[in-house]
Parts: structure tokens; C-alpha cells; sequence
């Protein structure tokens, strides 16, 4: 150990990582309550602007935790999210109109999310 203020240098790389071991696991606790607050809020703001002919479309975003990372999905009518935001074929012919409304919820989220990164770091 330390005699004197001279201290090894072996001593001194190994604070260094028990250091940055703890700031390692601080920070990464902090990234995944921010994916957790990102997600739902993501899940949420999808429910207010989804279209809603029935209402179970709307109310089926959820945030839920895959393997480690936060995914948001819609729990109710997953086959209709592609339909709804793309638009499609009919089957006698010609097309339902586009009704974007994941995509700008996404992005929005994404910046959320790399602010949040920018003011923890």
C-alpha cells in the first residue's frame, strides 16, 4: 500500500478500475430507468394519437422489457400497426390511405432519449 505518498502502480490501476467499474454501473442503471420512462412515455403519447375506429387499436400501445431492452408494441391489434401507418391494397382494388402516426412518435422518442443520454453523461 502507500508508504510515505508513494503508492505502486499496480495499486493505482486497480483504483482506477474499481472506480470506473462503480461509475460503469451507476451509469447503466441511469440509461435503463430513462429507456424504462422513454418506452412508456412512447406507449402513451402512441394512445392518444393512434386512429381509433373501435377504440382497442388506441388503447393496446404498451411498453413492455424483451431480453433486456424496452420495446414498445401494440398488444391488441399488433397486425394493424404496419396496415394503419404504410396503408394497403383493397381487395377489389385500389388503396387505404396512409395514417402515419408511429414514425413521428418514434423519432420524438429518440430524441428524448439521446438528450437524456447527453445530460447523464
Amino acid at each position: 500500500m502507500a508508504v510515505k505518498g508513494v503508492y505502486k502502480t499496480d495499486e493505482i490501476a486497480q483504483a482506477i478500475i474499481d472506480e470506473l467499474e462503480k461509475y460503469s454501473k451507476v451509469v447503466d442503471e441511469d440509461v435503463q430507468s430513462l429507456a424504462e420512462t422513454v418506452a412508456k412515455e412512447g406507449a402513451f403519447r402512441l394512445s392518444v394519437v393512434s386512429p381509433k375506429l373501435t377504440g382497442s387499436y388506441k388503447t393496446g400501445w404498451r411498453a413492455k422489457k424483451v431480453k433486456g431492452k424496452w420495446v414498445v408494441h401494440n398488444a391488441t391489434d399488433y397486425q394493424l400497426t404496419h396496415l394503419l401507418e404504410y396503408g394497403h391494397a383493397k381487395v377489389n382494388g385500389g388503396r387505404v390511405a396512409a395514417r402515419p402516426h408511429i414514425k413521428a412518435v418514434e423519432e420524438e422518442m429518440i430524441k428524448e432519449f439521446v438528450h437524456g443520454i447527453e445530460k447523464m453523461v
